[in-house]
């Protein structure tokens, strides 16, 4: 797809796994067969918060989400730290000024810099898109394919970087507002339309009537979404589900 047709496909995909699909495909033309896109609104100053509430697409191999994400090597990565501090497209050149910099790196980035090697993630871009909040956070690893040196994936940046960058930040205003699921965290119709109907303001007792069920029916159904979400509360589940977009969506 060309530019135009991509912002135009973007516009109108209808699921994750379709605009993520055409992600991957598109980058994969300019060289990035592996892309990490990750994003939270848990943030702090010393946390990004559980992992388990991150939105995570990735096209990398299972065992290279796992350690990287699930193990923890995501915190101490350089252009992680540097997508932090910043916003738009910096090469993975400066992973070799921020080590030089830092004198004797600390033991965590010299692991994240070993198992990137070890796994053949060596050059590439880290896209960091602007935050609409203090506590949000999103950004995209572009991995360049085997063989492609970081000269050669600057090259491909100075020719088509603009058009790199405007598509994934494209492609991250739209996750942001589609529904996400997160592993084991996804709610069942009824738990979501306890919630919707919770978010309207409504009492336990109003639940019942409108949904045609007994009061204790309904508080198992706002338990349950409470241990589904990891929260303790009611008002806790109603706005994580909300922030994730799981609740009034339409049904397929």
């Amino acid at each position: 797809m060309n530019l135009r047709d991509y912002l135009f496909f973007v516009s109108y995909a209808s699921s994750l796994e379709e605009l993520w699909a055409a992600h991957t495909e598109q980058m994969g033309k300019y060289g990035f067969d592996r892309l990490l896109y990750g994003f939270t609104r848990y943030r702090t100053e010393n946390s990004l918060g559980d992992p388990e509430d991150f939105v995570i697409l990735s096209n990398h191999t299972t065992e290279y989400v796992n350690g990287f994400v699930h193990n923890g090597l995501y915190f101490h990565a350089p252009m992680l730290q540097w997508a932090l501090e910043n916003q738009g497209a910096g090469s993975w050149n400066l992973i070799a000024q921020m080590m030089q910099q830092n004198g004797n790196p600390s033991a965590e980035a010299v692991r994240v810099y070993e198992f990137n090697q070890k796994m053949g993630v060596i050059a590439g871009y880290t896209v960091s898109f602007m935050s609409l909040s203090a506590r949000s956070k999103g950004a995209i690893s572009l991995a360049a394919a085997p063989g492609m040196t970081q000269d050669d994936v600057d090259a491909v940046w100075a020719e088509h970087g603009q058009d790199i960058l405007l598509m994934n930040n494209m492609a991250h205003l739209k996750i942001m507002s589609m529904p996400y699921n997160p592993p084991n965290r996804g709610l069942t119709k009824r738990q979501r339309e306890a919630l919707e109907w919770v978010g309207d303001g409504k009492t336990t007792q109003d639940i019942a009537l409108l949904m045609g069920l007994t009061s204790a029916t309904v508080e198992k159904h706002l338990r349950l979404a409470r241990e589904a979400l990891s929260v303790e509360t009611t008002a806790q589940a109603v706005m994580k589900a909300a922030l994730h977009n799981q609740m009034f969506v339409m049904e397929a």
